[in-house]
């Protein structure tokens, strides 16, 4: 795949073989794709990452539908489509109603991920489990002359048993296959394939097993298809892995590549204006205990006890009281005031105030950053002992989790689902799980925030009585079962649509004199 849009002079880059291909020329087929021929055409920079942020965003979608739904069920074929609708509509319809562009984004958008997604084998496993959905999702849409095309193109022969050796089995097939009755045997094709190719099958005893052969249904198919595709894949994936590091390339494709996994996909809100007017110190106790999400909180909390955040907390925390509508003024006179009983305004003025004068773009090289994603959250900077930031459904103890959710009277039912999705790693469903449980009035379905300050506007915006659409609405006067309202004492203790790329990098930071680095000089003279 070559790819154009580079402002390079041919002098400054060095020269290699290239390419060649085009739009025209290249054929991506109308069938379903094991995507086993790497494209190759022309791509330049801003459509390979449109491409590879739709295909991102369509992941993430499987993933979190995958979270709620069982797999498998009508409820979760209608909440896939239902997203897919709104995201990437092709993927609702067989393959042959497609036109020629989208076959081209399926196409190069799964090779663009590969290669972003076979740095590490959790960003392995990942990917190949919702590429795996997806393609479950859109095997289970096709008609039977699709599918036969796609077994065929794939050398996957699985043939049909004949008439004669169905009879003779019909009883121990409707015993042993699941949902079969000996009427729907006779209308039933069944494939005999050895037992390892369907361990899936076989493993849920979902069907007849003979002198090392399996006999799969044919609404089971699809896992005997699965089973290759996993294979080629984690294979793809592997070889993948090993040639990335030897790209001869000039610095263009690779950062974009390593950032893709944790990129965010939600709105900007560096330059977005607040919900809430300016946000003064004064204001911020009471608005943390009513619209602030758990991570949030759980700082400001420590921040009332400790009377001090550690360097990472500081950024976290001040980032998004910037988001919210904190000025600069308002910001260096909160971190005064809460820093003000183990620090004086000498020696806060020395450590402390250029830290937040970086953040808001007025020292170093003057760049206005952006407030952390949940996704930069979760995937970056751990807390370690001491530190208050980080995201409490990702980073804290399950144990710790769940009494400090009591403390703020979540019941047993709401800890229970929220401790279910942490345990199984969906951190962001386990913040919307906690949003709806405090938020006994809200309209919002299947909500997962991919930001704080989504959380916290939504928040905001549900309190205000404002509906989805913009309209005022006055909601009945309900209260969830799941939650108690109580406000939080001093004494509390402390325990994840815009597709532009930013206009800045907020990985890189002042190289002469960042915030970060003072932080880290100033680090053995802090008392931390």
């Amino acid at each position: 795949m070559e790819l154009g849009g580079s402002s390079r002079s041919t002098s400054q880059v060095r020269k290699r073989p290239r390419v060649k291909g085009n739009t025209e020329s290249a054929s991506y087929g109308q069938r379903l794709q094991f995507y086993t021929v790497p494209p190759v055409e022309n791509i330049s920079l801003q459509e390979f990452e449109q491409f590879a942020v739709e295909r991102l965003k369509v992941l993430n979608e499987i993933e979190k539908v995958g979270a709620k739904h069982l797999k498998g069920t009508a409820n979760y074929k209608k909440a896939i489509t239902d997203s897919l609708i709104n995201l990437r509509r092709c993927l609702t319809k067989p393959v042959k109603h497609w036109d020629a562009e989208d076959s081209r984004w399926d196409y190069i958008s799964h090779f663009i991920l590969r290669l972003a997604y076979c740095r590490s084998e959790d960003l392995k496993r990942w990917f190949m489990t919702q590429e795996m959905d997806l393609f479950r999702f859109r095997f289970c849409n096709e008609d039977a002359e699709s599918i036969e095309d796609f077994l065929r193109s794939n050398n996957l022969n699985y043939q049909p048993i004949s008439e004669s050796e169905k009879n003779e089995l019909r009883f121990k097939l409707s015993d042993s296959t699941f949902d079969m009755t000996t009427v729907k045997v006779s209308g039933t094709e069944f494939y005999k394939v050895p037992f390892t190719d369907a361990l899936d099958i076989v493993r849920a005893r979902r069907c007849y097993v003979k002198d090392g052969y399996a006999y799969v249904p044919h609404h089971d198919l699809v896992s005997l298809v699965l089973t290759s595709y996993r294979l080629h894949l984690s294979h793809a994936l592997a070889v993948t892995s090993r040639a990335v590091p030897h790209l001869e390339e000039d610095d263009r494709l690779l950062p974009m590549l390593t950032s893709l996994s944790k990129r965010y996909l939600g709105q900007d809100y560096n330059n977005k204006k607040s919900t809430t007017g300016e946000v003064t110190a004064d204001m911020v106790n009471g608005l943390s205990e009513k619209h602030f999400p758990l991570c949030m909180r759980q700082m400001q909390d420590h921040l009332k006890q400790e009377h001090h955040l550690k360097h990472g907390g500081r950024q976290q925390y001040g980032l998004f009281l910037k988001a919210i509508g904190m000025s600069l003024d308002e910001a260096m006179r909160f971190w005064k005031m809460s820093f003000a009983k183990n620090i004086d305004a000498d020696k806060f003025d020395k450590q402390y105030s250029y830290n937040i004068r970086h953040n808001y773009g007025k020292e170093g090289k003057r760049a206005d950053y952006t407030p952390y994603s949940c996704m930069k959250i979760i995937m970056s900077n751990a807390p370690a002992a001491g530190d208050a930031h980080g995201c409490p459904f990702k980073h804290s103890d399950i144990d710790m989790l769940r009494q400090r959710l009591q403390n703020l009277r979540v019941n047993k039912d709401g800890i229970d689902e929220i401790s279910d999705f942490v345990k199984r790693g969906h951190y962001q469903l386990a913040c919307g799980k906690y949003f709806e449980v405090t938020h006994p009035k809200h309209d919002l379905v299947d909500f997962s925030p991919n930001h704080p300050n989504q959380y916290y506007e939504e928040s905001v915006r549900i309190e205000s009585g404002v509906s989805k659409e913009g309209s005022t609405e006055t909601p009945k006067s309900q209260r969830s079962k799941s939650f108690l309202p109580i406000k939080a004492t001093p004494n509390t203790p402390s325990t994840q649509c815009s597709t532009q790329p930013s206009t800045q990098d907020e990985s890189f930071d002042d190289i002469i004199l960042s915030a970060e680095d003072m932080d880290k000089a100033l680090e053995g003279v802090e008392s931390c």
